[in-house]
């Protein structure tokens, strides 16, 4: 028995592939996220690359895609389809599978005092459900004919009337759709497993008012998930009908592209837009608020303080995701919406600030007066306040439908949406993951190593983000592949480099936290059994770790 414990203590947590323990499975979503981000980080320096040398030829490229690089040189719609994978993949499989599918899995159970998940083999296969996603993703953008380049979107026309509409729009459009439906299915088995394990497997006496904050926005964020994945896997199989069956849900009459006239129609482009965003802008808050519940642990443990206003922060969570659920018009402001549509919706919009300044005030609160401890967790959960609330302000700005008009395409957008969904929410993943990595894999992470990691990685996109703003007050039109040919984008391209080495400096720091990461699970020190002195529930006896 004494030699068993000794190897427990000394043996990090192996993965198990088709276990259906709940940390088991955690730790399945976390290496399939670290896999995905790896993959969509990769693709957005080769994106960087290409928008400051588009001539270069590079003579990898046509290796790896020989009709999309010819002669080494990128073409339009190369970069395009390297768009699209490098959204797809980071919104789906890593902002929103990582903070639900790792990190609920690894705690929710023992927060709510109990043992297992609801429902442990729909647990399983959800994870598997979502790897096989992953890889008909992965299909669409290598297979014949190119990978799609609709963008993450997918807006129709472009994306229902099949190969006519150019490259990557024959299979490559085809299989994205595919694997965004079994991603909807991997993500509503997760939903309803999670939503049943917080009703019904509470501890005798728990009420939903004493949970941790963490259950909560968990358990908000899987209601979010039921809704919205609802509405957006019916919705992509509609566009697939379209595609490979002759229907015209989302494509209009009369439609031409080139010479051709194409046949049927009487759909509605505008429809998809709809159906897409009822899922697109709850899915902000399906990334960010399970970040929200971990950040407000973290800040309350290192500040040695219960967190400021807990009926406040529950209630600002549920308002958040209510009014989540109603602004998705504000994504449309250049559609053609009445008016007093672009109204209301705007109106909600601004609304959404309420209870999230509700949240900020309150983790500021948690600070004010404590113990503060600077550990690579609270690091991070520091710098996620600074990410959000400056991603927050420019959403201001493109919530007026005046506004909106000018920046919506431009690259004021694109920093905004990726300070305040991507940045913010990466920033909370790497403190979860720093702060329960004990439970992972039963070691400690590298402090110095995770302190450098934040201090640079901070200082990173910052230098990647804010000046895109100053592209988009330029008029600087995104998704385009060579700013060279346009005149009035030539002074921005001393901008656009400096972006492109700050991307690349970003890119590199995060070698620091991968090297701590492999380093800690196989060699770092053994975890105590609390060793963050915390009082949640989910810390167990060291030999409870498999």
């Amino acid at each position: 028995m004494e030699k068993q414990r000794s190897e427990a203590l000394t043996t990090p947590p192996r993965l198990r592939w088709f276990s259906r323990d709940h940390r088991a499975v955690a730790r399945l979503y976390f290496v399939l996220a670290m896999v995905a981000v790896i993959v969509g980080q990769s693709l957005s320096l080769i994106m960087r690359f290409h928008l400051i040398k588009p001539q270069a030829k590079v003579g990898w490229f046509e290796s790896l895609w020989p009709t999309g690089a010819p002669s080494g040189v990128m073409t339009p719609e190369l970069y395009l389809s390297i768009m699209t994978l490098h959204g797809t993949i980071m919104i789906f499989f890593v902002l929103t599978t990582a903070p639900m599918g790792t990190f609920a899995n690894l705690v929710l159970p023992e927060q709510l005092g109990a043992r297992r998940m609801a429902y442990p083999r729909l647990n399983a296969w959800s994870f598997w459900t979502i790897a096989v996603a992953f890889v008909v993703l992965i299909a669409s953008f290598v297979g014949p004919g190119g990978g799609p380049l609709a963008g993450w979107t997918a807006y129709p026309p472009l994306s229902a009337i099949g190969a006519i509409t150019g490259p990557g729009e024959g299979l490559g459009q085809t299989l994205w759709l595919a694997s965004i439906a079994i991603f909807c299915i991997g993500s509503l088995l997760s939903a309803i497993n999670i939503i049943a394990t917080v009703i019904d497997m509470r501890a005798p006496g728990m009420a939903l008012m004493q949970m941790p904050v963490t259950c909560w926005n968990w358990f908000i964020t899987a209601i979010l998930s039921l809704l919205s994945f609802s509405v957006l896997l019916p919705a992509g199989i509609l566009l697939l009908l379209d595609r490979v069956a002759g229907t015209s849900f989302f494509v209009p009459e009369g439609l031409r592209v080139g010479d051709q006239i194409i046949q049927g129609g009487g759909g509605s482009p505008l429809l998809w837009q709809h159906l897409f965003w009822f899922f697109g802008h709850p899915e902000v808050y399906m990334a960010i608020l399970p970040g929200f519940g971990a950040v407000s642990v973290i800040l309350s443990v290192f500040s040695r303080k219960p967190i400021f206003g807990y009926k406040a922060m529950v209630t600002a969570t549920v308002a958040i995701a209510v009014l989540g659920m109603l602004v998705w018009g504000h994504h449309m402001f250049t559609s053609g919406l009445n008016p007093y549509s672009s109204l209301a919706f705007s109106v909600l919009t601004i609304a959404v600030a309420v209870p999230s300044s509700v949240k900020t005030f309150n983790w500021l609160a948690t600070l004010w007066g404590g113990q503060i401890e600077l550990t690579s967790p609270m690091l991070y959960s520091l710098g996620f306040i600074s990410v959000f609330v400056t991603g927050g302000l420019s959403g201001i700005v493109v919530g007026q439908p005046g506004l909106d008009q000018y920046f919506h395409d431009t690259y004021f957008v694109v920093a905004h949406f990726h300070l305040i969904m991507g940045v913010a929410t990466v920033f909370t993943l790497f403190a979860a993951t720093a702060y329960w990595f004990p439970l992972l894999f039963g070691r400690m992470m590298n402090e110095t190593l995770g302190k450098w990691h934040f201090y640079l990685t901070f200082i990173g996109v910052y230098a990647i983000f804010l000046p895109m703003h100053f592209a988009g007050f330029a008029g600087n039109p995104r998704r385009y592949a060579d700013f060279t040919t346009f005149d009035f984008l030539a002074p921005l391209m001393p901008l656009h480099r400096a972006i492109t080495h700050a991307a690349y400096f970003t890119a590199a720091v995060q070698l620091i936290f991968i090297v701590n990461l492999v380093w800690s699970a196989c060699k770092g020190p053994v975890a105590p059994d609390n060793p963050w002195g915390a009082s949640d529930g989910e810390w167990p006896k060291r030999d409870a770790l498999d």
